[in-house]
């Protein structure tokens, strides 16, 4: 019989690509949604292969902690990635910190092996006195006070979420091990638009005339989907947090990488601010996800097929003459020798 697994939010832009990963390795799937199983919304999850044979979909409510405890029952592990994704703080702070709350809850009582928690970048860099040269690690936290004077309301219930749910977890002596991903891009399984891929669209239809003097790190959604899997099946993966990025980019520079794969789009060329230095990112190292496997997609193959994805999904009118980066194949591939370390700086 095959293992089962839990994917809470299994229709949103990760948690999709979580359940096509665990589905073409044998796992039966429990994802769970706010909308009933039948949803249109979620009709793409059953055109997965395999998801006739090991997929069942659940509607849940991450407040409602009976239901998470019987979506749970007789799970190997959880992933847990729904999250409402927005700063409008009388909708999202009950929800993420209330839901997580109530997601580790009912893992310890499910028994689960291990619960694996999706959280963000955003619980770790938010801090005006963190030291720019120190890469991002497990003691890195955002400073709650500060989340709040900058109305981050996200980050704000994202960070006090994630802490909570350790505490918990250490209370009720459950394997938790956090991903942690930066703005993620790539193909969407999903009908709808999600927020990070929004990141790039007002850059190419030509919303957008000015780019920011900001800087942020990156990741393929498959290789973001695929480290929640192998840190929720490597046997010691559990008990730490793993920053999920494969490198930092202005966006000055991201616009250039776009418009050289996309030179027919009205890509911004200028930044709106034209007199501070360019804004550095933070550091962090993926050396412990390439340790467990996670071999990272480089930049021009994750935008490339995000812009690929938003012209057959007709959020974007197809044009001709984009430049086709080297592809690789749709699942990673474990590596015998992991790449040496890298620490992403702008």
């Amino acid at each position: 019989m095959a293992a089962v697994v839990c994917v809470t939010g299994a229709g949103g832009f990760i948690g999709s690509w979580i359940v096509k990963i665990l589905l073409a390795r044998g796992y039966a799937v429990r994802g769970t949604s706010r909308r009933e199983a039948a949803d249109p919304k979620n009709a793409h999850l059953w055109a997965l292969d395999g998801a006739a044979e090991r997929l069942t979909m659940l509607q849940v409510d991450l407040l409602d902690r009976a239901s998470l405890r019987a979506a749970f029952r007789g799970c190997d592990g959880v992933i847990h990635t729904a999250s409402p994704m927005h700063d409008n703080p009388e909708e999202i702070i009950e929800p993420i910190i209330a839901g997580t709350r109530n997601v580790v809850e009912a893992a310890a009582d499910a028994g689960v092996r291990r619960l694996v928690l999706s959280s963000t970048i955003g619980t770790m860099y938010m801090d005006p006195r963190r030291d720019p040269d120190a890469p991002l690690g497990d003691s890195s936290w955002s400073d709650l006070e500060y989340c709040k004077s900058t109305e981050n309301w996200y980050c704000y219930a994202k960070t006090v979420a994630e802490q909570g749910a350790w505490e918990a977890a250490r209370a009720r002596g459950l394997d938790l091990a956090v991903v942690i991903p930066v703005v993620v891009l790539g193909e969407l399984l999903q009908p709808s638009m999600n927020t990070s891929t929004l990141h790039i669209l007002k850059y190419l239809t030509g919303q957008t005339k000015e780019y920011v003097n900001e800087s942020h790190a990156y990741v393929h959604v498959r290789d973001a989907a695929e480290a929640h899997v192998r840190v929720l099946e490597a046997p010691g993966a559990g008990g730490r947090r793993y920053v999920c990025a494969e490198r930092t980019l202005h966006r000055g520079e991201l616009c250039r990488i776009l418009a050289g794969l996309f030179p027919e789009y009205p890509i911004p060329t200028r930044c709106k601010d034209q007199v501070n230095p360019l804004k550095k990112g933070y550091k962090f190292t993926n050396q412990p996800l390439k340790d467990l496997g996670v071999k990272f997609t480089p930049v021009h193959g994750y935008l490339y097929e995000a812009v690929k994805s938003l012209q057959d999904k007709g959020f974007l009118p197809k044009t001709s003459g984009a430049k086709v980066p080297e592809r690789r194949s749709c699942l990673p591939q474990t590596t015998s020798q992991p790449p040496p370390e890298i620490v992403s700086k702008l």
